[in-house]
């Protein structure tokens, strides 16, 4: 039963974000190429919201060492 728990996978919605973020920084602005400030805020919310899933899937849980 220990093994079992030991296991399981964390979900926590790290990759989602990373996705999400990847997304976001990839095609906002393709879709909208007449409004350059969408373009800017969707490139820096991408970047912003893939960092937030990156931390949350490889930093969050690691012990220090």
């Amino acid at each position: 039963m220990v093994h079992g728990d030991h296991n399981k996978t964390k979900n926590n919605g790290g990759f989602a974000l990373i996705i999400f973020g990847a997304l976001l920084l990839f095609l906002a602005p393709n879709i909208y190429p007449n409004m350059p400030e969408l373009g800017t805020i969707s490139l820096v919310g991408g970047l912003i919201i893939g960092s937030i899933g990156f931390y949350l899937k490889f930093f969050r849980n690691r012990e220090k060492q």
